[in-house]
């Protein structure tokens, strides 16, 4: 339950309505701050808009995030928007059988990028041995915007959850396809 009231266009000066353009929960709640709310959006439509890491390598890395955050939000969200950008049920279902560890059949860049997710997340930082092994596959460019896009979705799922955004009733369904874990 969201621990801030949603707020809708009616609620803004005419200036900020258009941070409401998406009628998304996550933007009512940052709307109570406009400028935050425009910080946010802006890194976030570089990453998703403009950079150029591959899309899919992205999405997984997003989705990896959201796994191990165990965040509704987040992880529905991008459960649909990974479908755009070639991410199968395959690839949903190998992400959870990498991060127990197991042989989930992914390619190597795949399996390297989820790592380096998982550390991150779970350790505060990418260990040498995978950021060397990043740079031995990967350009700096990409490097930089790899690790931008998963500390930028390591904060995105510690305020989703610090404010209690709920899950629109229209992704409740990727939750019963695709549960998080326990």
């Amino acid at each position: 339950m969201a621990r801030l009231p949603y707020l809708d266009k009616d609620d803004l000066k005419d200036d900020d309505k258009e941070l409401l353009a998406r009628n998304m929960n996550l933007h009512r709640i940052l709307a109570h701050s406009p400028g935050a709310a425009r910080s946010f959006g802006a890194l976030a439509k570089y990453i998703r808009f403009e950079s150029t890491l591959d899309s899919r390598l992205r999405e997984l890395t997003i989705l990896q995030v959201g796994w191990l955050a165990k965040s509704p939000y987040e992880w529905v969200h991008h459960v649909e928007i990974s479908k755009n950008f070639g991410v199968t049920d395959d690839d949903i279902r190998a992400l959870a059988t990498e991060t127990e560890g197991k042989d989930s059949g992914l390619p190597e860049l795949d399996r390297l990028v989820l790592r380096v997710a998982r550390e991150i997340t779970n350790n505060g930082a990418a260990s040498l041995e995978a950021f060397d092994a990043l740079k031995m596959q990967m350009s700096s460019e990409h490097v930089v915007d790899l690790m931008v896009t998963i500390t930028f979705y390591n904060a995105v799922v510690r305020f989703l959850a610090s404010v209690g955004i709920d899950v629109e009733d229209s992704y409740q369904h990727y939750l019963e396809t695709y549960p998080l874990p326990e």
